[in-house]
């Protein structure tokens, strides 16, 4: 059975570049990878997701912010559920599967409308259960966050206040979750310069290295 590694973070975090880069990186060396992405906007329930719960054409005129994070929940779900045998097959195949945006993703942008710590943790469960035990859609070997700040902010805490920003606030979700899960975690900006492109890949591949799956 291959292996499932998922990459996160906030838009603009680089995490699809990210993932391709990975993928192209273990197929010079041999190994088997395959890079996908969630929503998968070019099937029918990603298409569903963009033209109603994004609001495309006109549905759900509340807008998505405000949407309950329960529904929302429900609708991506359908989507990763509809695509996974699609991720099945090459994990049967000994694939190296790398994910841009998972069931974790999800986790930190619903779990980042809660101010409330436990109504975090409820969600965060509430969609664990979900798409890993009722759907038994496959759980991540391996998830690395790339933690770069909207703001380059270094003093980011858990305590989320209506006062911060959307992408802040779904940030602090990532890193809670990233301690309640135990991910890998890759600060992407040091003495508030961001790394490059290539720093953070080497960074992704080190990580590999040390869990074995690149020799």
């Amino acid at each position: 059975m291959g292996k499932l590694i998922v990459i996160e973070g906030i838009e603009g975090s680089g995490k699809e570049t990210q993932s391709k880069l990975l993928v192209n990186t273990l197929n010079k060396l041999g190994i088997n990878a395959i890079e996908f992405s969630f929503p998968m906007y070019d099937t029918p329930t990603g298409k569903i997701f963009r033209d109603c719960v994004l609001n495309k054409n006109g549905f759900f005129n509340e807008g998505f912010d405000k949407l309950d994070p329960e529904l929302v929940c429900l609708y991506t779900a359908a989507d990763r559920k509809y695509n996974i045998k699609k991720i099945n097959k090459y994990l049967e195949k000994d694939y190296i599967v790398i994910i841009n945006r998972y069931t974790s993703s999800n986790m930190a942008i619903q779990g980042s409308k809660y101010s409330d710590s436990e109504d975090r943790f409820y969600i965060y469960q509430w969609i664990d259960k979900l798409e890993y035990w009722l759907l038994k859609l496959p759980k991540p070997d391996y998830t690395i966050l790339l933690n770069i700040p909207y703001k380059y902010n270094n003093q980011l805490s858990f305590n989320l206040t209506p006062n911060n920003d959307k992408d802040e606030k779904v940030l602090l979700a990532y890193m809670e979750l990233a301690e309640l899960y135990n991910w890998d975690v890759i600060k992407c900006i040091v003495d508030d310069k961001e790394k490059s492109i290539d720093e953070i890949h080497k960074e992704i591949v080190e990580i590999l290295k040390n869990k074995g799956l690149i020799v």
